[in-house]
């Protein structure tokens, strides 16, 4: 089977923001990637001209396939969950429909925001730790979503679950106490890429500065948490698919 790596984030702009330098960087290895992301991103308050939430859906709809065409995402999926409402809504459903989208594109990697909420402290951004974590667990489990399992579709279980964090907090956000980095991958080489991807969501250009100087500044890394493996051992890596089998 081949390397695979998935990524379930919250928002158009997300898979840049917090994933895109390891989505380049395993893009070019020849790893399979996929991004999912539970919203539009309808709520932004950055509107892009949109008149309205639908219209700002369907920009950054387009917004985020250009930015996954940046980082060679083979398969990009954004789901129709409201942005900024993720707290209300039903979490057997949403995992259900997580659950389903591993089960079908069967990573041996899975990313995912950690509990706190990432860099940001946001509330959708938590809840998709939440509901990501559930359904690597489940997606493995015959007695899970059972009626899933039809048509060529088997349980799978992912070996390896990381959180994305950092070893830096922003200004003027919520507190947030971040799980301990225990994979730093150099994306130096693909830093430009990913300040183009989050570039290519053009309706959150008042973004642009800001994310700019901190990413030059001090991502030349991203960081991620080790949150489950079907190994038992846990060293500090420099790959995320350290210790993966590809059968």
């Amino acid at each position: 089977m081949p390397l695979r790596l998935m990524v379930i984030t919250a928002h158009p702009d997300d898979e840049a923001g917090s994933f895109g330098g390891s989505l380049r960087l395993y893009g070019e290895r020849k790893v399979e990637t996929c991004v999912a992301c539970l919203t539009p991103g309808q709520a932004a308050s950055n509107r892009g001209g949109a008149k309205n939430d639908q219209e700002l859906a369907a920009i950054r709809r387009k917004e985020f396939a250009a930015a996954c065409e940046i980082l060679k995402v083979n398969r990009g999926i954004v789901l129709d969950y409201p942005d900024g409402q993720l707290h209300r809504q039903d979490s057997y459903k949403v995992i259900c429909d997580l659950t389903r989208h591993l089960r079908e594109f069967r990573p041996q990697v899975l990313l995912t925001f950690g509990p706190e909420g990432g860099l940001t402290g946001h509330t959708d951004h938590s809840m998709v730790s939440v509901f990501a974590t559930v359904a690597f667990h489940w997606a493995g489990r015959a007695n899970r979503y059972p009626d899933q399992l039809q048509g060529g579709i088997t349980p799978h279980l992912a070996q390896k679950l990381y959180y994305s964090t950092a070893n830096f907090t922003l200004p003027n956000r919520p507190p947030i106490v971040s799980s301990a980095p225990t994979a730093c991958i150099d994306i130096g080489e693909f830093l430009e890429a990913k300040i183009a991807a989050f570039k290519a969501h053009t309706s959150q250009g008042p973004l642009w500065p800001r994310f700019e100087e901190n990413m030059r500044q001090r991502a030349r890394q991203e960081m991620f948490h080790l949150a489950a493996s079907s190994s038992s051992s846990i060293a500090q890596e420099t790959d995320l698919f350290a210790g993966v089998s590809e059968t």
